[in-house]
């Protein structure tokens, strides 16, 4: 079989992804992590997420910056809403 096809890590190590963050020192990376964490679980990678962030799900430090991003979610038309987006939102808040 080829090694293009056999995965090796096993799950033990989550590379970092590519999230668009901004430094660590850059006020706005708070609010690009929580994004960043709840995008990802979204899409079930938020080990990768919390890799590439230095936040674990449910951060405390994070609440206000989801709590924002959740309400923009959800004044969206309803046609538009991305309602996994919405949950997990939801569920980064029940976590803490």
């Amino acid at each position: 079989m080829s090694r293009a096809f056999v995965r090796e890590d096993s799950g033990e190590h989550v590379p970092p992804g590519r999230f668009g963050l901004p430094p660590q020192d850059d006020p706005s990376f708070d609010a690009a992590a929580a994004r960043a964490l709840l995008e990802a679980a979204r899409d079930a990678n938020t080990a990768s997420a919390e890799a590439a962030t230095g936040y674990l799900w449910g951060e405390p430090r994070l609440r206000r910056h989801v709590r924002r991003l959740l309400r923009e979610a959800e004044e969206l038309p309803e046609n538009e809403q991305d309602l996994r987006f919405i949950r997990v939102a939801r569920r980064f808040l029940a976590a803490g």
